[in-house]
């Protein structure tokens, strides 16, 4: 439903469009030519781009709030997902300055001294 009816907005916007492109402004724009004096003469032509550029805007914003109920609904949930993973922990922050930190080190050496090289750091000596 929603894709078949923003389809329809979308042909309804052109359509507006190219409405709105015949008429003829003050510049001269994109006006039909033709007979003056028939049905779609100058006045006839402006009266019924008139008209239609009114009832293509009308059903423009008709289609507006139409897709804006339709998406709400579409998206809507009535829970709340509970899918988090909650047992793990925040991430820690790096030591930008070099020091030890005062938690235990995964990486340090069984005996206590000095931590193991296992830095990427290609300065760390």
């Amino acid at each position: 439903m929603f894709l078949f009816l923003t389809v329809l907005q979308a042909i309804v916007a052109a359509g507006l469009v190219g409405v709105v492109l015949m008429q003829r402004s003050e510049g001269g724009g994109l006006g039909i030519g033709g007979n003056p004096n028939g049905a779609l003469g100058a006045r006839g032509a402006a009266d019924f781009l008139t008209r239609a550029t009114k009832w293509l805007a009308i059903v423009f914003v008709a289609l507006s709030i139409t897709l804006a109920a339709v998406a709400v609904n579409e998206t809507s949930s009535d829970g709340i997902s509970t899918t988090l993973d909650r047992d793990v922990g925040a991430p820690s922050a790096p030591d930008l300055l070099g020091e030890p930190a005062e938690t235990a080190d995964p990486l340090a050496s069984p005996s206590g001294g000095e931590p193991a090289q296992t830095s990427d750091d290609p300065l760390a000596e």
